[in-house]
């Protein structure tokens, strides 16, 4: 099993779009056995995946087991969860740890943990690592995250593998990833002293406390392209530039900083640019954009952008699947 966060430091990237139909798709076709926790509070993976049946659950009736009945045993010193339950998203074909506003209570919590330090404060800091030891029955365990700097996605990145950067083309992205290159670089020191200064490490009861947390590469969205005379799908001018800079400050920042892989690795995944109502259509039939049909709502021109959609998603899951067989076999 390998755990990957989709993370960047910035909001309104279309990432919850990217976890979820990359997820599909692996799922779909090539079969992999996937589940998504969603850990953001905003929960946007949840609605997009479940009826309104399920976020009554979550929303009002509250008897859901979700993201927020894992932690919160934890956060009133009771120890992890023994055991958690997860939900079949039918149409995605994924298992799904829903998520839940609540989970933003825990957040001072983890926070005051992390500052406290000692056994309590690794023990919490840890909360997904744990959680994570208990999915090996899965071939990936993808993280839908918010985009802030906190506790919570801080446990989160401690606890995960990888990370895949979601980003927009403009200049606000691209300065993101200087920011979460600084934060891990600190993260990892502080972890790194917090640990040092337990005699016992075992009193933290997690097997596990190795900061192993790489780059498995970005994705770029939201951008206009269009077709060229050969057929190739490019983004628009007005984009290009940004486009060809993210490379080198994705090397300059988080690869130079946090990570020695072989030169041939290409961290770019692909591309999303705006599939424009597709996105709405998905979201309203709960499907991946490549699913819909025309009881979806699709009709006209729109079919052909669903097919777009799959070549899309096609080409980034052989990516996603070639970095992860290159990443996971190469030892630094």
């Amino acid at each position: 099993m390998k755990s990957v966060a989709f993370f960047t430091n910035k909001g309104g990237v279309g990432k919850t779009t990217l976890v979820c139909n990359l997820a599909a798709h692996l799922s779909i076709f090539h079969g992999k056995k996937i589940l998504i926790v969603d850990a953001d509070p905003q929960t946007n993976a949840t609605q997009y995946m479940f009826n309104d049946n399920t976020l009554e659950e979550v929303y009002e009736k509250k008897t859901a087991y979700t993201i927020y009945s894992m932690a919160r045993p934890l956060s009133q010193g009771k120890g992890y969860s023994a055991e958690n339950s997860y939900r079949r998203s039918p149409n995605f074909e994924v298992d799904v740890l829903l998520g839940d506003p609540r989970l933003a209570l825990i957040e001072d919590t983890l926070a005051t943990d992390w500052n406290t330090s000692g056994v309590r404060g690794l023990r919490t800091t840890f909360m997904f690592r744990e959680f994570l030891l208990g999915c090996l029955q899965y071939d990936f365990v993808f993280f839908d995250m918010g985009p802030s700097l906190g506790s919570i996605n801080r446990s989160v990145l401690i606890g995960c593998d990888y990370f895949i950067l979601p980003l927009s083309i403009d200049l606000f992205s691209i300065r993101a990833t200087e920011n979460i290159s600084t934060w891990l670089k600190e993260w990892k020191k502080r972890l790194s002293l917090q640990i040092s200064s337990i005699s016992d490490v075992s009193e933290i009861e997690v097997s596990d406390l190795e900061f192993r947390l790489r780059l498995l590469g970005y994705v770029n969205q939201q951008y206009t392209a269009k077709r060229d005379s050969s057929g190739e799908r490019r983004a628009v001018k007005a984009y290009e530039k940004v486009m060809r800079a993210i490379p080198d400050a994705i090397q300059q920042t988080i690869i130079s900083d946090h990570q020695q892989e072989p030169d041939d690795i290409d961290y770019k995944l692909g591309s999303i640019p705006n599939l424009h109502s597709l996105i709405p259509m998905s979201q309203s039939s709960r499907k991946p954009v490549f699913k819909l049909k025309s009881g979806d709502g699709i009709v006209g021109a729109h079919f052909a952008k669903v097919t777009e959609s799959l070549e899309i998603f096609n080409n980034i899951s052989m990516k996603f699947l070639e970095n992860m067989e290159a990443l996971s076999d190469y030892v630094a």
